[in-house]
């Protein structure tokens, strides 16, 4: 079950309290301590090639995007 199939469920049981509480308990994605899932992009949700550097928490493509906005600077 995706992410999004998950949300879309716990909608439908917003009237029933004690199967929502059911369902989120046996359902619900877990928390990850580890691995590429662990942090996604602030910007676009992406998760590989992160550059936390700095406290930014953005994916490669949206840094360059964004980088000169920063400050930073491009040589060569």
């Amino acid at each position: 079950m995706t992410a999004s199939d998950w949300r879309k469920s716990l909608k439908q049981f917003s009237k029933k309290p004690a199967v929502k509480d059911k369902f989120i308990r046996h359902n619900k994605p877990k928390e990850r301590a580890t691995g590429i899932a662990r942090r996604k992009c602030e910007r676009c949700g992406r998760f590989g090639a992160m550059v936390n550097r700095y406290g930014l928490n953005l994916c490669r493509h949206c840094f360059r995007e964004i980088a000169e906005d920063l400050g930073f600077k491009k040589y060569s």
